[in-house]
C-alpha cells in the first residue's frame, strides 16, 4: 500500500475513534463538564446519563436510561421539579465540589448538595456512572462524597436501597412521576416504615392503599411471591444504622425494575431480549384483598372466599348489617371479652401478619418467652415469630392493639400468628394453645394438672398464714423499743411495723395483705428533720409534701395527710390500696407507709426535678425543657395512662391527671403521681359518682363536671388538656386570650383552624429546636392534645390509640372537633369549693388546688 494511502486511512479512522471515544466517557470533571448532546455512557455501556426532553413543553431534564434499549426508559431524574426551560444547559461540578446544573443564565437549578465538614473541597473529586446505573460524586480516596442511589425517583434498581440511613438522615423512597410526560414528583409514594416491625406503604398523599406486610427474614409477609432463590434475589438489613429493603439481580445481562407509577400500582418489570418488550413480572395491588385494611380490625380478607371478608374465631362483625352487604370495612369485635389469664390463642397459618407499626419486636427472644411475655401482658392481643429464615422460627413480634389488615393465602407456610381469644373459644379450636399448652391434652393430664395445682394452693395459703402470723407476733413486741431500734429494724428487714396500740386494725389488715413496708413515725420524723419548712417540696388538697432522707442515704417524698383537710381519710386509703399494685416505669413507686394515730403518710421515691407546673408554668424554669424532653414527657404519661387503662391487674382511672400531679425524675422522666381520686373500673363504658366530683378545673372533661358521668375517656380529656400545656407552657385555667376572652383550649382550636398551630408552641424554646421534623412533631401533639380534648367523649380516641399517633408519623390523623369547655366570651364563674349541682343532687364536688408540689 502507498503512502498516501496509509495517511488516508488514518486520517479517515482516527476522527472516528476520537468520537467512539468521546461517546464512550463515563466521568465528568471540574474542567470537564457535560453540554448539550453529550452523554456519559458507564464502563459496560449499560446505562447512559444525559439531557432529554419530556412531553411537547420544550422542558429538558438531566437523566438515566438503559444505553441497550431503543425506546429510551428513563430510570432516574436529577432536576424532576426543576426543569431546563429551554435547550442550554451544563452540568458541572462547581468550586464547591457539588455537581451543579446551569441553566441559560447562569443560575444553579439543581446540585448534589452533599454536606462538607470542612471549607476544602477533596482533590481530583470528579463525578461518574456506573454500570449499576448509579451517578456518584467521588474525590481520589474513591468514597462516595454523594451518589444518585440515595435520592430515587420513580424506579428502584438492583443494589439500591429503599429505607433510612440514621447517619446521613436520608429516607430513600420512590414516588412517581407527575404524568407518563412530567417527571416531576407525583402523589404516589412507595415509602419503608421503620416503626415497630418495618413494613412498607404505598400511598396517594396521605392515604394508604396497600400495604407489603413486615419482613420476616425470607418475604414481606404480605407478598408470597417473593423468592430468595432463582432470577431475583431479595434481601433486608435492620442495624442501628440502617434499615433497608433491596433486590439483586442474580444474571447481570438480565434488567429488572420495581416502579411506583401515576396509577396507583407497585410495579416489577423485566426486559426481554428477544421481543424487545418489558414484561409485567409482578404488581401490587393486584386483588380486592391487597387492599388497605379491606375487611377491618380482626377481619382476614380471603380472595377465594364468598364474601373474601371472614372473622377471626371467637369474633363476630361489628356491623352485621354493612358485612352481609359485603362492607366489612368496620371490620369484627370479639363473641366473649378477655380474661386475661385464662385465655387462650389460635394458629393461624400462613396470614399476611398485622399491620405492625406499634409492634413489639425482640429478635433475641424464642418464641416460647414471646409466648409467655404475651401471656402475661393483658393487652398482648397476638404474637408471632420475627424472622423465619432457616425453617425455624426466631425472634418474637407482639401485637397490643387491634389486629389490622390482614389477609389469607392459598399456599401453606411457616410462620404462624397466634392470635389471643378468650378460653371458650380457644377450648373449642383445635388448633388452639392456653397458657402455653396444647389444647386436646387427654383427660388424666388435665386431672392430674388440677390436683398439683390444688395442692400448691393449698401449700401456698399456708405459707401466707404462717408468714402473716409471724409478722403480727412481731408486731406486738416492736413498740417496747425505741425510735433507734426501729430505725434499724426498717434497714435490715424493709418492713417497720408501728406500736400495735396506734395503729387501727383496718389499715393493720389492709397494710398486710398488700405486704407494704410500712414506717414508724420516728423514722419519718428523722428523715424529714421534724418535717422542718426547709424540706417541704409543695402543698396540695392532701396535705403537704416533705423531701426526706432515711438513715441508709435513700431519699424519699413523705406525703403527710393534713388533720384539717376535708379529703384525707378516705383518699389515702384509696391511694394505698390502688398504688402498692401498680409498678410501671411511668408511675410514681411507692415505698411504703406510716400510720400512727392522727398521722397518716405516703412514702414514695423521691423526685429530683419536682413536679411538672414547677418547670413548665416558670419563666425561668421552662427553657430547661426543650421541645425533646417536652414531647418525651407527652409520650411517657400516654404510656402511664395505658397502663392504668387497660395492661394494669386492674383497670384504674386517675380522675385528677394535671401538670401538678406528673413528677420528673432525674433524667426528666415523667411518673402519675396522687392516686387519692382513682377508681377501679369495671367493664363498662362509663359510671356515674355517688358521692362527689372531684378533678380540677380546667382538666375536667365536660360530661364529668356536668353530669358526674366519668369513663378513661375522662382521663383521655385532662390528658389532651396536659398535652396543650406542655406544647404551650400556658395554663388552661385561669387562662384567657385578651382579644376574644378565650381559654388555652379555645385559643388552641382557633389556631388550628386558621392553620397556625405552630403559633401555639412555647415562645423559650429556642429556635434551633424548630427543624422540619420537630414541626411536624409539634403539629401532630397539638393535633391529638386537641383529638383528647373534643367535647363528645365517644370521639375522643383510646390511650392504645394516642401511643400509635405520638409514635408513628405514618398514621394519619382524624381531624379534631370543636372541644368541650371552649368558653369563649363565657368563662367559668365557679368558686373552686361551691357545688356545680342544685339543691336537688346528693353529689359533690371537690376540686384540688394547683398548688406547687
Amino acid at each position: 500500500m502507498k503512502p498516501h494511502s496509509y495517511r488516508s486511512l488514518c486520517f479517515f479512522i482516527i476522527p472516528h475513534l476520537l468520537i467512539s471515544i468521546a461517546n464512550a466517557v463515563d466521568t465528568i470533571t471540574p474542567a470537564h463538564p457535560l453540554t448539550g448532546n453529550q452523554t456519559l455512557v458507564s464502563a459496560g455501556e449499560l446505562f447512559e446519563l444525559g439531557f432529554f426532553a419530556s412531553g411537547d413543553s420544550g422542558h429538558r431534564y438531566v437523566g438515566i436510561w438503559y444505553k441497550k434499549i431503543k425506546d429510551r426508559t428513563v430510570v432516574w431524574v436529577a432536576n424532576r421539579d426543576n426543569p431546563l426551560m429551554d435547550s442550554a444547559g451544563i452540568l458541572k461540578i462547581g468550586e464547591d465540589g457539588n455537581i451543579h446544573l446551569i441553566d441559560s443564565a447562569g443560575d444553579s437549578i439543581w446540585s448534589s448538595s452533599w454536606n462538607r465538614t470542612d471549607t476544602s473541597v477533596p482533590r481530583n473529586i470528579f463525578a461518574q456512572l456506573l454500570d449499576s446505573g448509579n451517578f456518584v460524586l467521588a474525590g481520589e480516596t474513591g468514597d462516595y462524597l454523594w451518589q444518585s442511589f440515595d435520592y430515587p425517583t420513580d424506579t428502584l434498581l438492583p443494589g439500591m436501597k429503599l429505607g433510612w440511613d440514621s447517619k446521613t438522615g436520608i429516607n430513600r423512597y420512590i414516588s412517581s412521576w407527575k404524568s407518563p410526560k412530567d417527571p416531576g414528583q407525583g402523589d404516589i409514594s412507595f415509602k419503608l416504615d421503620i416503626n415497630g416491625y418495618p413494613e412498607a406503604f404505598l400511598r396517594n398523599k396521605d392515604l394508604i392503599f396497600y400495604r407489603s406486610g413486615a419482613w420476616n427474614g425470607v418475604r414481606f409477609s404480605g407478598v408470597p411471591e417473593m423468592e430468595t432463590e432463582g432470577v431475583i434475589s431479595f434481601s433486608f438489613k435492620m442495624t442501628k444504622d440502617e434499615i433497608y429493603y433491596t433486590f439483586q439481580i442474580q444474571n447481570q445481562t438480565l434488567y429488572s425494575r420495581l416502579i411506583v407509577n401515576q396509577t396507583e400500582f407497585l410495579e416489577r418489570y423485566t426486559w426481554v431480549p428477544e421481543s424487545e418488550i418489558w414484561n409485567r413480572f409482578w404488581y401490587a395491588p393486584k386483588d380486592q384483598c391487597d387492599e388497605y385494611r379491606e375487611c377491618g380490625p380482626f377481619g382476614r380478607c380471603d380472595a377465594d372466599g364468598s364474601p373474601v371478608c371472614q372473622c377471626l374465631t371467637g369474633f363476630k362483625p361489628r356491623n352485621k348489617q354493612a358485612w352481609d352487604l359485603r362492607d366489612g370495612s368496620d371490620g369484627c369485635v370479639r363473641v366473649k371479652e378477655l380474661g386475661c389469664g385464662g385465655d387462650g390463642f389460635i394458629a393461624w397459618n400462613y396470614t399476611k401478619l398485622p399491620e405492625s407499626g406499634g409492634a413489639f419486636v425482640d429478635e433475641g427472644m424464642r418464641l416460647d418467652e414471646c409466648e409467655k411475655m404475651c401471656v402475661g401482658n393483658c393487652s398482648c392481643t397476638a404474637y408471632s415469630s420475627a424472622n423465619v429464615s432457616g425453617g425455624s422460627g426466631s425472634g418474637c413480634v407482639i401485637w397490643t392493639a387491634e389486629l389490622l389488615d390482614m389477609r389469607k393465602f392459598p399456599a401453606e407456610g411457616d410462620q404462624l400468628l397466634y392470635v389471643r381469644v378468650a378460653a371458650f373459644d380457644a377450648e373449642q379450636n383445635g388448633n388452639a394453645k392456653k397458657s402455653g399448652q396444647r389444647f386436646g391434652k387427654t383427660k388424666e393430664i388435665i386431672l392430674a394438672c388440677s390436683i398439683t395445682l390444688g395442692i400448691a394452693l393449698i401449700l401456698f395459703s399456708l405459707f401466707m398464714w404462717e408468714k402473716r402470723r409471724t409478722r403480727r407476733a412481731f408486731a406486738a413486741n416492736i413498740y417496747l423499743r425505741g425510735i433507734g431500734e426501729r430505725s434499724g429494724d426498717l434497714l435490715m428487714n424493709g418492713t417497720v411495723i408501728s406500736k400495735k396500740t396506734e395503729l387501727s386494725r383496718e389499715t393493720l389488715k389492709e397494710t398486710d395483705e398488700l405486704e407494704l413496708p410500712l414506717f414508724d413515725l420516728g423514722t419519718i420524723v428523722v428523715a424529714t428533720n421534724n418535717f422542718s419548712s426547709e424540706n417541704k417540696l409543695g402543698r396540695g388538697g392532701f396535705g403537704c409534701v416533705y423531701k426526706g432522707r432515711l438513715i441508709s442515704g435513700e431519699e424519699i417524698a413523705v406525703k403527710r395527710l393534713s388533720e384539717k383537710s376535708r379529703q384525707g381519710v378516705g383518699e389515702f386509703k384509696n391511694e394505698l390500696r390502688l398504688i402498692a399494685k401498680l409498678q410501671h416505669r411511668n408511675l410514681v413507686r411507692l415505698l411504703g407507709c406510716c400510720v400512727d394515730n392522727e398521722e397518716k403518710m405516703l412514702v414514695y421515691e423521691y423526685m429530683e426535678n419536682k413536679s411538672l407546673d414547677s418547670l413548665l408554668f416558670d419563666k425561668e424554669k421552662s427553657s430547661m425543657l426543650d421541645w425533646r424532653r417536652r414531647f418525651n414527657i407527652i409520650y411517657g404519661i400516654a404510656r402511664g395512662l395505658l397502663y392504668l387503662h387497660q395492661d394494669s391487674r386492674f383497670r384504674i382511672i386517675h380522675r385528677d391527671l394535671k401538670a401538678s400531679n406528673v413528677l420528673l425524675d432525674k433524667e426528666m422522666n415523667p411518673k402519675i403521681s396522687d392516686f387519692g381520686m382513682a377508681r377501679i373500673f369495671g367493664d363498662e363504658t362509663d359510671a356515674k359518682t355517688t358521692k362527689r366530683v372531684v378533678g380540677t378545673y380546667g382538666y375536667m372533661s365536660p360530661e364529668y363536671a356536668m353530669d358526674g358521668l366519668f369513663s378513661m375517656k375522662s382521663d383521655v380529656f385532662s390528658f389532651g388538656v396536659l398535652v396543650l400545656e406542655v406544647v404551650t407552657g400556658k395554663k388552661n385555667r385561669g387562662f384567657y386570650q385578651q382579644k376574644d376572652n378565650d381559654n388555652l383550649l379555645g385559643l388552641a382550636w382557633k389556631l388550628w383552624k386558621e392553620g397556625r398551630g405552630c403559633e401555639l408552641l412555647d415562645s423559650s424554646l429556642s429556635a434551633e429546636t424548630h427543624s422540619e421534623f420537630n414541626n411536624n412533631q409539634v403539629l401532630r401533639s397539638i393535633q391529638v392534645g386537641l383529638l383528647c380534648v373534643q367535647e363528645k367523649a365517644e370521639d375522643r380516641p383510646t390511650m392504645a390509640a394516642v401511643i400509635l399517633m405520638l409514635r408513628s408519623e405514618e398514621v394519619l390523623l382524624p381531624q379534631p372537633k370543636q372541644p368541650g369547655f371552649c368558653l369563649g366570651s363565657r368563662p367559668l364563674k365557679t368558686d373552686s369549693s361551691s357545688s356545680v349541682y342544685n339543691d336537688q343532687t346528693s353529689n359533690e364536688l371537690t376540686i384540688t388546688k394547683l398548688d406547687g408540689r
